[in-house]
């Protein structure tokens, strides 16, 4: 554990559900995939997730329950259920035929979050082609660079976000078609265009879906690298099930569950656990189109009873910095479970959570790579402030040495690495098949992350392998120092690097940003420092602090410290893609 953080008890925060999970160790013993399969339904061999998420329900009991309570940037709300959503996916899949979209081509989707926009994802699906979600906030270069790579066939958008396409289009011979969406925009769309309405709305709502298998294509993700172009992670139908499972015993739903996720469906979460896990499940979900506030979001919270909440540690430092005296003005008591992902969250994070909603907050840990929660902190377990939790039971997630070999040793640091074959395992990077070679090796997928393991089997992150600094001899994880940093009250985020000394071969460097009603001193300075010293001891306490006003963030929440590294030294920022205002 973290210092100064204890445990917190499985029963801080009253559990108004029994867990899914009573007993993790007796689950990992136990755990078979195929019983999971069973849960589900492949009727004559077919597995596609669009039929598990969607028809699978409307075509039994919860034909009429709530898929998604849809509010706009303006509070209108519009409802779909099941049934709703079946046809609509079929309209989508049959307008999407009639244009010549074959199985295994790949259609992007640049859309803010409207209704269509998730018809369309799983219409994609039902005609066995590949979606591929776009960050509607991306510049035009990067959609570029990302439709070029995959070879993409259609773009899916908005009037908005048309002049992005616009700017593009003629540099892509492989695009087709572009489809413009326009939910409330209306507006004529140019005959070069398809309007989505008219080739949706005269579609038919019934439809057979391709007969896709396991191996199938069904999603592509980019993520961006240190260097060269972002990289295409694809994934195939058979993820389903590990949604599925992840959804059921790590979000721990219950069928009458009313479930936020709050993440842009641009970035894997937003489709993994924004999509696919709810859906599966059959559960509720809230799909805000507004942006982040912190009495929006409590709102949307209090209005929908939202009772199972999956948001990112960027969101929660950003409610922590309005304080918690806002979260009690609103009546949050539907909440019974509230999870974190997307970087490491700060232990402050954790136990702010308790003052905030009487509720710790739970981290897990995945990747774009892994398709689905590989780590996690469960309803029915103490956490560990700070630790990313314990491996999900169907997978095997481990720290090992430079040989490759598991390390026995509590606390002892080493690379975190998943033994391959779970079923959200992606398959390639599209037209790079050998950098997806390069991340397997001695029988393991080396993540790319440096963690250390203790005695229970709990797992904690120090940093990706060019991220912990050494200096003097010390190996520093930036994670440490950065949550020491925000424990104190002026500072709302901090990013760390390791900066070259010729004496120390690196020294630690911090950069803040500060809470509103403080502003930098040198006396404010000595106090983090002094602070960090305290906590951590001088060898690991940085030995320089600069305030910035934002930390180079990507849109999923992730602090983008090599660039703050590159900035640092003057050297090539790689692939700034997915920089959050970019």
């Amino acid at each position: 554990m973290i210092e100064g953080y204890p445990e917190i008890p499985k029963t801080i925060g009253e559990l108004k559900a029994a867990p899914q999970i009573p007993d993790w160790s007796a689950m990992r013993e136990s755990w078979d995939w195929d019983d999971v399969w069973e849960e589900l339904d492949t009727p004559d061999g077919l597995i596609n997730k669009a039929y598990e998420c969607i028809d699978r329900h409307a075509d039994g009991a919860r034909a009429n329950k709530a898929a998604i309570i849809w509010q706009s940037a303006s509070n209108e709300i519009e409802t779909y259920t099941y049934s709703d959503m079946k046809k609509q996916t079929n309209k989508v899949a049959n307008a999407l035929k009639s244009i010549g979209i074959e199985k295994g081509e790949r259609v992007f989707l640049l859309a803010d979050r409207i209704p269509e926009l998730y018809f369309s994802c799983f219409g994609i699906l039902k005609i066995g082609a590949i979606m591929a979600p776009l960050f509607s906030a991306f510049g035009p270069e990067p959609i570029k660079d990302r439709i070029d790579r995959a070879e993409g066939c259609t773009v899916i958008t908005t009037p908005k976000l048309l002049p992005k396409i616009n700017a593009i289009r003629d540099q892509l011979p492989s695009l087709r078609n572009v489809i413009v969406i326009n939910h409330r925009e209306g507006g004529d769309v140019a005959d070069s265009d398809i309007s989505y309405s008219s080739i949706v709305d005269p579609a038919s709502e019934e439809f057979e879906i391709e007969k896709t298998g396991a191996e199938d294509w069904s999603v592509m993700h980019f993520t961006s690298g240190t260097t060269g172009l972002p990289k295409g992670a694809a994934h195939v139908h058979s993820a389903i099930v590990s949604q599925y499972a992840t959804g059921k015993y790590v979000l721990d739903f219950n069928d009458d569950d009313i479930y936020w996720c709050t993440a842009d469906p641009g970035w894997v979460t937003g489709t993994s656990y924004g999509m696919f896990a709810p859906f599966s499940n059959g559960v509720t979900s809230v799909i805000d189109e507004g942006g982040f506030g912190a009495k929006r979001w409590y709102e949307v919270v209090q209005n929908h009873k939202v009772t199972v909440w999956y948001t990112a540690p960027t969101a929660i430092r950003l409610l922590m910095r309005s304080g918690a005296k806002v979260a009690r003005e609103h009546d949050l008591s539907s909440l019974r479970y509230v999870m974190s992902v997307g970087e490491p969250l700060n232990p402050e994070g954790v136990v702010w959570g308790i003052e905030a909603f009487d509720l710790p907050i739970h981290d897990n840990w995945w990747q774009t790579e892994t398709g689905a929660i590989m780590c996690a902190n469960y309803p029915s377990m103490p956490i560990r402030p700070g630790s990313m939790g314990r491996p999900f039971p169907g997978v095997h997630v481990t720290v090992v040495d430079d040989e490759g070999n598991e390390i026995a040793e509590a606390e002892t640091e080493g690379a975190l690495v998943v033994k391959p074959g779970w079923p959200s395992q992606f398959r390639t990077y599209w037209n790079d098949q050998e950098r997806y070679d390069s991340r397997f090796i001695n029988g393991w997928y080396y993540t790319g992350d440096r963690a250390k393991m203790d005695a229970d089997g709990y797992i904690w992150f120090l940093g990706r392998d060019d991220d912990v600094i050494n200096t003097a001899g010390h190996l520093v994880s930036p994670f440490e120092v950065e949550s020491a940093l925000i424990e104190h009250e002026a500072v709302a985020e901090a990013g760390v690097i390791g900066k070259p000394d010729e004496v120390a071969m690196e020294v630690v460097k911090a950069f803040v940003t500060l809470s509103d009603g403080f502003e930098e001193s040198p006396e404010l300075l000595r106090a983090l420092n002094r602070h960090c010293r305290t906590r951590l001891g001088p060898a690991v306490a940085p030995r320089e602090i600069a305030v910035i006003d934002i930390l180079p963030k990507t849109r999923s929440g992730k602090i983008m410290r090599r660039l703050l590294k590159a900035r640092e030294l003057g050297l090539d920022e790689g692939d700034t893609s997915t920089l959050e205002d970019d």
